[in-house]
């Protein structure tokens, strides 16, 4: 059987034919709802892939590695970073992902990073607080990010300013893998730097870090592919606490009468920032690659062919989430989101993350009174992959 034509998918998908990246950068969740109402599973010949909005066909995708896999050679982050735990499947995805699964689970995190998270939180706030205003995703959720991340990783030499650097380098190329494009020249840079400034810890005492455990005989990982899983942690790690507070913020300061809410009652604030994740993920999208010809909703997926699960889509499913464009912080359900995906995927650093989160979005709550949006500024979230507002620029009362 031969495979179909380009007209003959346009034909058979329409809406999926007339998407745009720009689109799905600029403002994804109409088409995305278009979709998942008449095209749940459809070829979009933007992305060179199908792409999957319904929150049961995503779940569906990203649970079966046996017939959608991450192993192919045009995954985006493996042409970046080479192979890593979110590039594998199978035996091999286990031995690369279990070094590091211990100490990123709640309790470990917990007991770890409570005091880091607060004590940076608070030192970043210190710097910004007088002046009145700021830009908080660069002043405040990217810096906490990069240097929880770093004390995670044990690159105790590096500067955050470095690492936030090799960060954008590497997510810049992602995303252009994703739009179509090559890997870029600043993913290469960023990701020769992050290689270096972690050489010395892989010959440590396995007991010194999570790397050089990682490099130790028990894990039997070459250094190589230590650095590569180091390069999924240090860009996942920053860019999803960086997304999470930026856009939990975004929500709470377009919404008065949530913000107002979560301020009378902080009990209400881990509701919120899960209602944020489910309106609008940092990372709206994952690949897949069907191993083998496969039914799918219905849309017959060739082998080989790229498979887009749609995080934002799934997230917004009214099948599941009642009235679901709205920003509800009381919402019963909010957690049953995927934006830290699912399955052998699932993001390995979430506990972390909400760690983070919880505890900037609180302190920033606690000590910027006043806080609201800068009105000359327009902080809606962008991004294909990534989604986040690309500046926050906002006021408050300063104390002097």
């Amino acid at each position: 059987m031969t495979a179909p034509t380009e007209a003959e998918r346009a034909a058979a998908f329409p809406l999926g034919a007339a998407v745009s990246v720009e689109q799905l950068d600029r403002d994804p969740h109409p088409v995305l709802a278009r979709l998942r109402t008449q095209e749940p599973v459809s070829w979009v010949p933007a992305l060179g892939g199908w792409i999957v909005t319904r929150r049961d066909l995503a779940l569906q995708v990203m649970r079966d590695a046996d017939a959608f896999t991450v192993d192919d050679p045009r995954f985006s982050t493996a042409q970046v970073v080479g192979a890593s735990m979110l590039s594998l499947d199978g035996d091999e995805h286990d031995r690369h992902r279990a070094p590091f699964a211990r100490p990123f689970r709640r309790a470990p995190v917990e007991a770890r990073f409570t005091a880091v998270v607060a004590e940076e939180t608070d030192r970043l706030l210190d710097a910004i607080a007088p002046a009145g205003e700021a830009e908080l995703r660069r002043a405040l959720a990217g810096p906490l990010a990069a240097a929880v991340v770093t004390v995670a990783l044990g690159l105790d030499g590096a500067r955050v300013g470095d690492v936030l650097g090799w960060y954008d380098g590497i997510v810049a190329s992602v995303t252009a893998i994703t739009a179509g494009g090559a890997p870029t020249a600043a993913g290469r840079s960023g990701y020769a730097a992050l290689r270096a400034a972690i050489e010395p810890s892989l010959h440590g005492d396995p007991a010194s870090s999570l790397l050089a455990a990682a490099a130790g005989r028990a894990a039997g990982l070459a250094h190589d592919r230590v650095a590569s899983n180091a390069a999924v942690l240090l860009f996942g790690g920053i860019e999803t606490t960086e997304g999470m507070i930026a856009n939990a913020l975004v929500h709470l300061l377009r919404h008065p009468d949530a913000l107002a809410a979560v301020r009378a009652d902080p009990a209400l604030l881990p509701g919120a920032i899960e209602e944020s994740l489910r309106l609008e993920p940092a990372a709206a999208v994952v690949d897949r690659y069907a191993t083998r010809a496969v039914e799918l909703g219905g849309a017959r997926i060739g082998a080989r062919e790229l498979v887009v699960v749609s995080i934002a889509g799934a997230n917004r499913d009214p099948a599941v989430f009642p009235d679901p464009d709205a920003f509800d912080v009381r919402r019963p359900n909010a957690r049953l989101h995927i934006a830290f995906a699912h399955g052998p995927h699932v993001c390995l650093g979430m506990h972390l993350a909400r760690l983070e989160a919880h505890t900037a979005v609180r302190r920033v709550l606690e000590r910027l009174a006043g806080l609201r949006l800068d009105p000359a500024a327009d902080p809606a979230p962008r991004g294909l992959v990534f989604r986040k507002p690309p500046e926050l620029r906002a006021r408050w009362d300063a104390v002097r």
